[in-house]
């Protein structure tokens, strides 16, 4: 008899972003491609970002709220232009999640706020604390990337605050090795792990709808569905360890079976996506 192939995940990240899953799933005996089908890009014009970024020197805004390790990056960039030091800046800091907080504290700035379990922008809205007196500055720097949704924006601005969106870095799209595609249109995957709503939906352009996916979270899944896309299971948090434990639920395995390391995180770049 012909034995049976080893199950396949393809996880669709860039490959560094991809590195500490692909090695857990990997280690439980599960045969594990990686490849992006998204790219983050710079904007065409940073001039409204580092106009930002100089804000944040000189107190124009009470906090900046971060959603993705992109937006770090950006903020970085833009920082190493205008000659500011973000950890200097007199404002709060907010994080969409433990992989964005971690990334702020890799760039020397100190976070403030990070939701409780729902790391989305809606997570952030609800913990999110009310404007302080009236004479204080209600103005919050939101940078964000170009397919962003409202939620952030306008569930601040429904709590009392003003938000200022600048767009921080684009999304766009990345091809996928033609074997990868073809062996997904062919069922050769038994899973699609999609870290973000852009991500789930090129998987259905590039891909097709045939394999059931993992998402990182309740939005990713949702766009997922509105893709064609059948949801096999959602990470309970977006980190490798509980994208891992959905893959294992997903194929019946125990989780201690696809244990990754626990000091990885996943992205959460894509939380404001739609």
């Amino acid at each position: 008899m012909t034995p049976a192939r080893p199950r396949a995940v393809l996880v669709a990240r860039s490959p560094e972003r991809g590195a500490g899953l692909a090695t857990g799933l990997r280690d439980a005996g599960l045969e594990v491609v990686v490849a992006p089908v998204i790219e983050r890009a710079p904007v065409a014009d940073p001039a409204p970002l580092d106009d930002a970024v100089r804000g944040l020197a000189h107190g124009a805004y009470a906090w900046a709220v971060v959603t993705s390790v992109n937006a770090v990056d950006a903020l970085a960039g833009a920082a190493a232009r205008t000659g500011t030091d973000l950890a200097a800046a007199p404002v709060r800091w907010a994080a969409v999640g433990p992989a964005t907080s971690r990334a702020l504290d890799d760039a020397g700035v100190t976070t403030d706020l990070v939701p409780d379990g729902d790391a989305t922008a809606a997570g952030l809205v609800a913990t999110f604390p009310d404007p302080g007196s009236p004479d204080a500055t209600p103005r919050v720097l939101l940078p964000l990337g170009d397919l962003a949704r409202p939620t952030l924006q306008d569930g601040l601005a429904g709590r009392g605050w003003a938000p200022h969106v600048v767009t921080a870095y684009r999304t766009v799209h990345h091809e996928l090795p033609a074997d990868v595609a073809a062996r997904a249109r062919s069922g050769g995957f038994d899973l699609v792990v999609v870290s973000s709503g852009s991500v789930a939906r090129e998987i259905a352009a590039q891909a097709g709808t045939g394999t059931p996916v993992v998402a990182i979270g309740a939005p990713s899944a949702a766009a997922a569905r509105d893709a064609g896309l059948r949801v096999a299971a959602v990470a309970a948090q977006p980190t490798d360890d509980a994208l891992a434990d959905a893959v294992a639920a997903s194929l019946g395995l125990p989780p201690h079976d696809l244990a990754a390391d626990p000091t990885a995180t996943a992205p959460p770049s894509t939380k404001e996506h739609p």
